[in-house]
């Protein structure tokens, strides 16, 4: 059995319709036609029908809607542990905080850059998804953030630095490179070059 709108005239009426085999050929037989759909939906019967039938069920039934009581929520928060914790051990909170300083944004920076990295290394994609994505974390700090601040932070990472002294010709130094230099500086034991005899 199964539920079915089916059209007459200019409306729509809902029928619970069940299959039914008859000398090999499948038959669809109307048990019942429980009203035209525009009636039931304004007065929020076919929810109440769902509900009503759901008793009946051995297996739970959630209904997700904006109008229904019952609803199931999830958020992951397991490698986003992992990655603040890394995130704080090697420094990079400090290292972009220090860069920042003198800049005046109205959002925090450091939280868009570490939700666009973390989307990165978790499932790739451009910022766009990554604005959607992040719904399904709890993620500390990230409150308020906009699609327009991952653009900024990320330009914020390319800005080109005023001195160039130590560029390459490839590439101005931006701000990116000031961050990961502050980082290894701040990790150089990672870094050190061992001499094996």
């Amino acid at each position: 059995m199964f539920a079915r709108a089916k059209k007459s005239g200019k409306y729509q009426y809902l029928q619970i319709v069940e299959n039914k085999k008859e000398k090999g050929k499948v038959r669809q037989r109307v048990i019942a036609t429980i009203g035209r759909m525009d009636q039931l939906q304004s007065k929020g019967r076919v929810e109440t029908l769902i509900r009503s039938l759901s008793r009946f069920s051995e297996q739970a039934l959630l209904i997700i809607s904006g109008k229904s009581d019952v609803s199931a929520d999830s958020k992951k928060i397991g490698p986003v542990l992992i990655f603040e914790r890394l995130w704080e051990e090697a420094g990079i909170r400090k290292a972009i905080s220090r860069v920042l300083e003198g800049r005046k944004f109205e959002f925090d920076v450091e939280r868009a850059i570490f939700l666009t990295v973390l989307h990165r290394l978790l499932v790739s994609g451009s910022d766009r998804f990554c604005h959607r994505w992040c719904r399904d974390y709890i993620i500390k700090g990230i409150e308020g953030l906009e699609l327009h601040h991952l653009y900024r932070a990320m330009g914020f990472l390319g800005e080109a630095l005023d001195v160039q002294n130590e560029s390459t010709g490839f590439s101005p130094r931006c701000n990116k490179d000031l961050v990961e230099e502050l980082i290894f500086s701040h990790r150089r034991d990672l870094f050190r070059i061992w001499t094996w005899y």
